[in-house]
């Protein structure tokens, strides 16, 4: 018994397909504003790629390029599928190629799944890149005079103002690494001995940060240097006030504005998905509805349509069949090749 079996007369058949036509055209409009958000969201990569690990991030927006591309051709067939079906003598040329059709629109279908988990599982190994690639950025911040790394400072300084953040996970990685050029530093000046001989590696370490870590908002002029000596302040205490500096990590800064483009993105992806179940369904059904016409050759006479022609349990009986005869074949016609080697010899 077929499944969802629907009886057609001309009129809701002209129906079915103009309203088909008209969603294929706004999974179109849908494909074009994938490829647009994974075109943008490329960009927004790009312009911190230098903070991140590796370039494994650009999978996704790579991959919703290429599905907003293939969302585009596949619906634009579809409605020109749709329009001729409006005349049964067009519409007979497209009866070959319409199951290998539907069986792409299911595997494109099936892509869009991945790709909407993809966008949303992305966020774990986005941390794990930025984490890495942040620490070893912020180790460059002093290098501006080495070549190819000259940039470095400026890119993490606009980073920061940008987003509002200090350091990897707070300002107090600004601790650990020494971000002030020798070039910069007095090393016959005592404190400068002091803070180097201290150091078992040498560095010139200080509880301060960068400029750009300063927040503008703060009433009080900004106190960037000494910042664990109350003493050093007037009116000052590092435990109790809150600082005039950013205290939100540039990690989960960053993890927060591409984790909410991906969320966004991925469910986008959703709704085009549940567009495209719609549009193969009503594709199925306008060309079971065409190959049951009642009289081919009468345009006007009734038919029936439907999603599968058995229930769901045959259908996958019958395919499982399919496959294991195919598999017979297969061992059959390898024993045949053996035997016939072995007659030869």
């Amino acid at each position: 018994m077929a499944l969802f079996k629907i009886k057609f007369d001309l009129q809701k058949r002209v129906k079915l397909a103009q309203g088909l036509w008209l969603m294929y055209w706004f999974a179109v409009i849908a494909g074009a504003l994938v490829f647009a958000m994974g075109l943008f969201f490329k960009i927004e990569l790009r312009k911190n790629s230098e903070l991140m690990d590796s370039n494994e991030s650009h999978f996704v927006p790579n991959l919703l390029i290429i599905v907003g591309l293939l969302a585009c051709g596949i619906n634009a067939f579809g409605g020109k599928i749709c329009y001729d079906s409006l005349d049964t003598a067009k519409f007979a040329r497209w009866k070959t190629a319409m199951k290998p059709f539907l069986i792409s629109c299911l595997a494109f279908n099936a892509l869009l799944i991945l790709t909407a988990l993809f966008c949303f599982m992305m966020r774990i190994p986005l941390m794990f890149t930025l984490a890495e690639g942040l620490k070893n950025s912020m180790k460059f911040y002093k290098d501006t005079d080495t070549p190819g790394r000259c940039y470095m400072k400026r890119t993490l300084d606009q980073m920061q103002m940008e987003f509002k953040c200090c350091g990897n996970n707070n300002y107090k990685d600004w601790f650990e690494i020494q971000w002030v050029s020798n070039r910069y530093l007095d090393f016959s000046a005592k404190e400068v001995k002091d803070r180097i001989s201290s150091n078992v590696d040498g560095k010139y370490l200080m509880d301060a940060v960068p400029f750009s870590c300063c927040n503008p908002s703060s009433p009080r002029p900004c106190i960037q240097a000494q910042l664990t000596n109350n003493s050093a302040h007037y009116s000052y205490d590092h435990y109790t006030e809150d600082l005039n500096i950013w205290k939100r990590g540039c990690r989960d800064a960053l993890v927060s504005y591409y984790g909410g483009m991906l969320n966004t993105i991925g469910i986008l992806v959703i709704l085009v998905t549940v567009l495209e179940v719609a549009v193969t369904v009503g594709l199925q059904y306008v060309n079971t509805a065409m190959s049951t016409l009642v009289n081919p050759e009468d345009p006007e006479s009734e038919s029936e349509g439907w999603i599968l022609e058995k229930t769901v349990k045959e259908t996958f009986t019958d395919i499982m069949a399919k496959a294991k005869a195919m598999r017979g074949s297969q061992v059959e016609d390898g024993e045949g090749g053996e035997g016939a080697v072995a007659t030869v010899s």
